[in-house]
């Protein structure tokens, strides 16, 4: 855990690591986007043009969501703001980043399933940039844990808050309890639907369909995961809100891609297959 990356002399200035592999995860799911774009036969103009809605929706979402589940963190109104010392909602992120994409859609329509393609790829690596940024944060942590790989967060941390508010361990411990290194799960997960998408990227297949591979693998690896956090409690059924959100997803990737399979292989899709 390394919350302060470094400051910079002279001027004092923190750079968090949360806020800058946050960047690097925006930074990442743009160069894949634009890269697919290519691939997509979609115009890498109108990829950078959404972006801007994309990530301006996917921060204010993410933000806004957070406060939704956690109304108690909200000290002053300038904490809406402070998104480079975590507290974003992966979940929020992406129905944040949708509605902006179809405010953008209304501005200047695009081919939506084709830049849905192009998206889908790059939720995965952002995530999973994003993840490592939640690690180094010490945020999204896991529950307690006696695995070998279990890690420990020193104190002040959001995991030594949490024990400590329910009394596992004294005020003058250093660090954590072991823990799951949920972060690091979620990363790997995140690699791994990123592999799958881009393997299927390779086939002939249907525009749209790429995404409803997304919105069904994410989940499915988001849930066991979700199982093992220790700063989520249940709200709905003995599921997270995450959870549960997960569950509506997975039913639309499922219905998405029934939907798709009455449609042809796209032309861009079965040419991209033979380059």
């Amino acid at each position: 855990m390394r919350p302060i990356l470094f400051v910079i002399p002279g001027c004092d200035i923190r750079i968090h690591s949360y806020g800058l592999m946050i960047f690097a995860a925006c930074v990442a799911a743009l160069a894949m986007a634009v890269w697919r774009s290519r691939r997509e036969r979609v115009d890498p103009d109108a990829v950078y043009e959404l972006a801007t809605w994309l990530f301006l929706g996917g921060v204010i979402g993410a933000r806004a969501f957070y406060f939704v589940q956690h109304p108690e963190a909200l000290h002053h109104p300038s904490d809406v703001f402070r998104t480079w010392e975590g507290g974003n909602v992966f979940y929020g992120c992406i129905l944040g980043g949708l509605t902006g994409s179809i405010l953008y859609w209304f501005r200047r329509p695009f081919p939506f399933l084709g830049m849905c393609d192009v998206a889908a790829p790059a939720v995965a690596v952002g995530a999973a940039v994003g993840r490592i940024g939640c690690f180094l944060n010490g945020c999204c942590h896991g529950a307690i844990s006696a695995l070998p790989w279990a890690v420990r967060f020193h104190n002040g941390s959001h995991a030594w808050v949490r024990q400590l508010n329910a009394g596992l361990i004294p005020p003058e411990a250093p660090s954590s309890l072991p823990v799951h290194p949920t972060q690091l799960y979620s990363a790997l997960a995140a690699f791994l639907v990123l592999g799958l998408i881009l393997r299927d990227a390779r086939r002939p297949r249907r525009a749209g369909e790429l995404m409803a591979l997304l919105m069904i693998a994410y989940p499915l690896t988001r849930w066991p995961v979700e199982a093992l956090r220790g700063d989520e409690p249940a709200v709905f059924a003995g599921m997270t809100w995450s959870q549960s959100i997960s569950l509506a997803l997975l039913a639309g990737g499922m219905v998405l891609r029934f939907i798709l399979r009455s449609r042809p292989v796209s032309l861009e899709a079965a040419e991209a297959h033979f380059r």
